[in-house]
């Protein structure tokens, strides 16, 4: 953590901790995490007796989130359901959902002088937050995700607003990537062949779980659409993920895609914009990991259809973000930060490999959802 913020000598972080009525002296606030999108601190409170109390102080970026009140009343939704859910379970709600401290005025967020907002959690301690996964860790992750799916079964998707309009939508950045090769602004396409002729072999894939959701097929979900190791505390007593954080991207959604993101970026060992792509390989173990646990937390509650597509999730989420990499190298790099001239060509080119890989293993794949499936 940073140096220590004295608010008299940060009028935006003095007006929003005023806002708060903490229970004990309030000590000052530390920047906190390794988040790039919104400001997070740490809010240190020190009572007259015993450890010091901590908060989680978050103000959502109006760049990245255009609508925060609508972000903020999915949160609040959200989350009010599953502490529901966990007392009704025996449960801590304390330490098993995030939960929302009022303002002085009984508001469930702070909206400071230049409009952006601020919500304050406590901060759950005991817990780590880690970066990088063993394979035991992955697998405690998928059973806090698959926990995740199984406590908002009942919860109304539909009434969820979408956080980032056509954020998983397969269909709509394939078109994009179309746009951006027809514009081909840096002329880059002609050098690029091989990896513009993928995409464009696999137009169909991208139809399929949109398709399945058309037909009534998949049903609508809420989903997290951001299913890293990192979005899930752990306990340090049990190991095992005790809460789902980081819910600004929680909307209406498919399940198999919650699901696939996390096969995406933890069934493999590569750096993400891995040169050689000999070292870029799907590790099915570790899929079967993960989707032991997933299923195991998930308790029965996706549907033999979402169970049939799970591995499509997989596929497709590396697809898709295969996609988003080589749309901005076409655009110019201008959505994903790079810190070298090809990088992004490098990151599409590791996906690329993945769903290949994916491809050549999908009856594989298939075979353990079917042996863990209830």
């Amino acid at each position: 953590m940073s140096q220590i913020a004295i608010p008299e000598k940060d009028t935006i972080l003095a007006e929003v901790l005023a806002a708060y009525d903490f229970p004990a002296t309030l000590l000052g606030a530390v920047r906190y995490g390794q988040g790039h999108i919104n400001d997070t601190f740490c809010v240190i409170c020190q009572p007259q007796e015993g450890d010091a109390v901590r908060y989680i102080l978050q103000g959502l970026s109006l760049a990245a989130f255009p609508h925060p009140e609508e972000l903020m009343e999915n949160f609040v939704g959200i989350t009010s359901y599953l502490r529901d859910k966990v007392i009704a379970a025996g449960g801590d709600p304390l330490r098993e959902t995030l939960s929302l401290v009022k303002t002085r005025d009984g508001k469930d967020y702070y909206t400071d002088g230049a409009g952006k907002v601020w919500r304050l959690t406590p901060f759950i301690e005991n817990t780590d937050c880690f970066q990088s996964a063993t394979p035991e860790l992955f697998e405690a992750s998928a059973r806090a995700f698959g926990r995740f799916q199984y406590m908002l079964q009942g919860y109304p998707a539909e009434t969820l607003h979408e956080a980032i309009v056509n954020f998983h939508n397969t269909e709509d950045r394939f078109a994009k990537f179309e746009a951006a090769l027809a514009a081909d602004k840096l002329g880059r396409a002609k050098d690029i062949q091989e990896e513009i002729q993928f995409v464009l072999d696999r137009k169909a894939d991208c139809s399929v779980a949109l398709q399945a959701l058309r037909e009534g097929k998949l049903p609508l979900r809420v989903t997290h659409n951001d299913t890293k190791l990192n979005n899930i505390l752990i306990d340090r007593d049990t190991h095992e993920g005790i809460c789902v954080i980081d819910l600004d991207t929680t909307m209406p959604g498919l399940s198999i895609n919650d699901f696939g993101d996390s096969i995406r970026f933890g069934a493999n060992h590569s750096k993400e914009d891995e040169k050689d792509l000999s070292k870029v390989n799907f590790d099915i173990e570790l899929y079967e990991a993960y989707t032991r646990g997933f299923l195991e937390g998930a308790k029965g509650s996706l549907t033999a259809a979402e169970l049939e597509y799970l591995p499509w999730g997989a596929r497709l989420m590396t697809l898709e973000c295969g996609i988003r990499f080589l749309t901005d190298y076409l655009d110019g790099d201008h959505y994903f930060r790079i810190h070298y001239a090809d990088q992004n060509l490098d990151r599409c080119r590791t996906q690329f490999k993945l769903v290949k890989d994916m491809e050549e293993q999908f009856a594989d794949m298939a075979a353990v959802v079917a042996k863990y499936a209830k």
